[in-house]
């Protein structure tokens, strides 16, 4: 069994946009976009010209592929670290086999799927896992994907759990220096990314300047 420790996380609605950007509502009544809207803003993947490449129907089968399966595996990940039966079908036994030494490694866990916000960061977000990984506290990320990502490819994903730490720093007092991002792969192996925060905290705050000159908030 897994340890646990509690935390009193003050609970936070979730809005969204007309344009499908998400919003979290803190307890004071401020409004923070998400983290991964933050990262998302200077993106270069053009959506539009993708779907009209690969056809409507094609982009919204892909599309879908990949949040199932990432729905999944979030919640394989959850209920096995909560102790909880995990019940796999053949389509994701390879995945699951990869994953779970990975979660092995998992222990004296603070946060699983958690709400957080930051006041400085004016930013919020749901965190996947903090906890000791390897025996140092980290903020933990399950990501699948359907190709091999080297570090380059995922800036984006070290941005989004620098700003998880800080909102766990701000709203406990721990600090967290760690970042490490657990990559399951299809007809992979699994790739394990471990950065320090303070390498990537700077490159989220840009991004969070860029959000309001986008968009005003």
């Amino acid at each position: 069994m897994k340890t646990f420790i509690h935390h009193a996380f003050a609970k936070l609605e979730r809005d969204t946009f007309a344009d499908g950007r998400r919003v979290y509502v803190t307890p004071e009544g401020n409004k923070y976009p998400s983290v991964t809207s933050i990262t998302g803003v200077n993106s270069t993947f053009n959506k539009s010209a993708w779907i009209q490449r690969v056809g409507v129907e094609e982009a919204n089968r892909i599309t879908q592929r990949a949040l199932d399966r990432g729905t999944r595996i979030h919640s394989f990940c959850e209920n096995f670290l909560l102790g909880n039966e995990v019940k796999i079908d053949m389509f994701d036994q390879d995945m699951w086999s990869t994953m779970r030494p990975l979660l092995n490694k998992i222990d004296n866990i603070h946060c699983l799927e958690t709400p957080l916000y930051s006041d400085f960061l004016k930013a919020a977000g749901t965190v996947d896992c903090i906890a000791e990984y390897e025996g140092k506290l980290s903020v933990i990320d399950f990501k699948t994907s359907s190709r091999v990502k080297e570090r380059d490819d995922i800036h984006n994903y070290f941005e989004q759990t620098a700003a998880y730490a800080v909102m766990f720093e701000e709203r406990t007092g721990i600090p967290i220096g760690r970042l490490v991002i657990l990559m399951v792969i299809d007809d992979d192996a699994p790739r394990v990314f471990v950065e320090k925060r303070d390498g990537w905290i700077a490159g989220f705050r840009k991004s969070r300047m860029d959000y309001r000159q986008k968009y005003g908030v």
